[in-house]
Parts: structure tokens; sequence; C-alpha cells
């Protein structure tokens, strides 16, 4: 019983540090503005952004597109892979 109380609080402890290192949840900074059909030009440098729906996408621009595109709002949560 008492392994169990150890392993379930070295648990919560991994758990509680790996939110505090997230940080919080962001918009994107989307600087493109015009026609809702229109394709968005985005940069091909790879940075990663974790989005809130749990897809890591390729750059914060890659991630408006794919908000502009399906209409959603996707969050970031950290700027690097999920």
């Amino acid at each position: 019983m008492t392994r169990k109380v150890i392993l379930l609080g070295l648990l919560l402890v991994c758990v509680a540090a790996d939110t505090k290192t997230s940080g919080s949840l962001r918009k994107p900074s989307c600087p493109f503005r015009g026609n809702a059909d229109q394709p968005i030009p985005c940069p091909m440098n790879f940075d990663p952004v974790c989005g809130s729906d749990g897809n890591t996408y390729a750059n914060e621009c890659a991630l408006c597109a794919e908000n502009k595109r399906t209409k959603m709002d996707v969050l970031i949560v950290k700027n690097e892979s999920c």
C-alpha cells in the first residue's frame, strides 16, 4: 500500500511539473487578412507549436491557416511539439 501512495505522489509531482513548463494557452499571432476562400501563404520554416487540439503545427502561421480553413479557434499550448 505504501508503495502505491509513493508512486501516486511521484506521478502527481511529474504532472504538476509538466503543467508549469507548458505555460498558458495563447492565441496565435495571425498577421493576414482578406478573403476567407484564399489560401494563406506561410513560410516554410520549422518552428513547431503545440495546438490546444493536441496536434503539432510546423509553425504559428500553419496553425493560423488551419484555424482559418476549419473556422476553428485552436490556441497555442506551448512553443514545441506536442
